[in-house]
């Protein structure tokens, strides 16, 4: 036995979360609705490692001896630095530029996966997290982002969020019209503004009116800069807000275009909607952006009602594939984050949050070896007919056993004594049923009296039996 001073702590580190098959089931069932839009839109998936070469992130060396803004990395033996992956978006133009020659064009693709963020840990805010993305590659037109659009919105339709969201679109061109006109001179006060317009939804247009000029102070007392512009700059970028944006901007034609293709195709600002408020980390954009917004109301940290936001979102970015290629490569796409919006499926009631169904458990109760192999047959044998089996291998006695299939959720459990084994029967105890009829049964002696969801069969018709059990039926039927 270890000496008690020399134990290792067990600790999960900072940023990171485990998963239980609760939650691994729930998501499993999310993704593969997501998959079967993807699809149905003529997507394929693809799927790459991992790690990158960190000048393939985005990311350049710095002076110091780690490339680890924003990165986890690592050195190889050959000197090269790599980075865990930091979204899946650029692995995806390497991937395309690397398999130029032999893709389809436009490339249609979907990927799912972890992504890695070496920032600092908060509530709600992890380092690993799982998102889900489509992309088209080597579109250039607004067809390609309204398609976007709408699969996003037909995503939270097949997801049943129907009626409970809005996909938000705007472009980057209209604000960077927005931005010149009202003369926002460096690239912070450009930032400034721009977070100013994403409170919108947030603060109101007075908020907004405050964060762009000398600043705005909340509730607490905390101020937040603002980006301070003159009152003829900021009703400039009011009157954007308002609903007024210039005319002749390029990027309010494609968003004309887009709306054009969203009615004809029956998706009505209820679904989509044009939103000037729409940012999106608009250094990485180069036209349309927008995001899936989930409209019910959760309460805050506060318990204050507060609209649950956004669950995901993307826009073109012609630029990034061209880091690899001398042509311009346009490229448009989105990205949902994984466990927020599995969050909101369970806040709905639309993701089950119960265990998946666990394996039928063969209880061990006669350990000599012509039994032993008995209870391996049987095993085998429903495994082969596509039940979920497992024959208990630990020491403990039944009562024990029983505790065990409980705990792993267990459909139900096959028990075979000498007798039994002697007249050709099992005994089958559907725990499911067993635990719904007990609810109605007061005395632990009335109890065990009526052997609640027990039945002695024969051994031959063991599949058959089990199969009667509906958690069962729907495991060999794949469902």
């Amino acid at each position: 036995m270890a000496d008690r001073n020399s134990l290792i702590e067990a600790r999960l580190p900072r940023g990171f979360e485990d998963r239980a098959p609760t939650d691994i089931a729930a998501v499993d069932r999310m993704i593969a609705t997501i998959k079967t839009v993807y699809e149905r839109y003529g997507f394929d998936p693809v799927e790459t490692p991992l790690l990158e070469y960190t000048e393939t992130l985005g990311k350049f060396l710095p002076d110091t001896d780690r490339p680890n803004a924003g990165v986890f990395s690592l050195q190889d033996d050959d000197e090269q630095w790599m980075s865990l992956r930091y979204d899946l978006t650029a692995p995806l133009a390497r991937y395309f530029a690397q398999n130029y020659d032999r893709l389809p064009k436009p490339f249609r693709s979907y990927r799912a996966g972890y992504v890695f963020r070496n920032e600092k840990p908060g509530p709600g805010r992890f380092r690993q997290f799982m998102q889900f993305d489509a992309d088209t590659v080597g579109a250039a037109g607004p067809e390609a982002d309204a398609e976007m659009c709408m699969m996003m919105a037909d995503t939270m339709d097949a997801l049943g969020l129907g009626g409970k969201y809005v996909v938000k679109a705007n472009n980057r061109k209209v604000l960077d019209g927005v931005l010149s006109a009202a003369g926002a001179s460096d690239e912070g006060q450009k930032l400034a503004v721009l977070r100013a317009i994403d409170k919108l939804d947030k603060f109101g247009t007075d908020g907004v009116e405050l964060l762009l000029g000398e600043g705005r102070k909340d509730e607490s007392g905390d101020f937040t800069k603002g980006a301070g512009l003159n009152a003829n700059q900021r009703d400039v970028v009011l009157d954007y807000i308002a609903g007024n944006p210039p005319d002749d901007n390029p990027g309010v034609q494609e968003l004309g275009a887009m709306r054009g293709m969203f009615d004809a195709a029956g998706y009505g600002p209820d679904r989509i909607r044009i939103e000037p408020s729409v940012v999106r980390g608009l250094e990485y954009y180069t036209g349309p952006v927008f995001e899936i917004e989930l409209t019910f109301q959760v309460p805050n940290e506060k318990g204050q009602p507060v609209v649950f936001g956004s669950v995901g979102g993307g826009g073109r970015y012609d630029g990034l594939v061209s880091r690899f290629r001398s042509e311009p490569v346009p490229a448009t796409g989105f990205s949902i984050g994984v466990s927020r919006l599995a969050n909101a499926l369970k806040m709905t009631g639309l993701l089950s949050a119960e265990a998946p169904t666990g394996p039928v458990v063969i209880l061990v109760l006669d350990r000599d070896a012509d039994a032993v192999a008995d209870y391996q047959r049987m095993t085998s044998e429903l495994r082969q007919a596509g039940i979920r089996a497992e024959m208990y291998l630990g020491s403990s006695g039944m009562n024990a056993q029983m505790k065990y299939a409980d705990r792993r959720n267990a459909a139900a459990a096959v028990i075979v004594g000498s007798n039994e084994r002697a007249e050709g029967k099992v005994t089958i105890k559907d725990l499911a049923a067993g635990a719904e009829a007990a609810k109605a049964i007061k005395d632990n002696a009335e109890y065990k009296a009526a052997k609640v969801g027990q039945s002695v069969v024969a051994r031959a018709d063991l599949v058959a039996e089990l199969s009667k059990i509906p958690s069962i039926a729907r495991m060999r039927s794949g469902a």
